[in-house]
């Protein structure tokens, strides 16, 4: 059997994609510069793999108005 392509991913693999810690992660996820995880029920929360590939591609990237410090 092939290997299975990963839609959705917890808080600590979408942090090991970035190549950052979780903390780090989280702390930009709060700060809203990425994607705040979707529920999955049952207390499940993941990170869309496509959400965190257009960070990277630069289609997810705010406007400067957007975008406050």
């Amino acid at each position: 059997m092939g290997q299975v392509e990963r839609i959705a991913v917890t808080e600590k693999t979408a942090a090991k994609m970035m190549d950052m810690s979780a903390t780090k992660f989280r702390e930009l996820v709060n700060f809203g510069a990425f994607p705040k995880p979707v529920s999955l029920g049952g207390g499940l929360k993941r990170w869309r793999v496509t959400d965190l590939k257009a960070i990277i591609d630069g289609t997810a990237a705010k406007t400067i108005e957007e975008f406050e410090l």
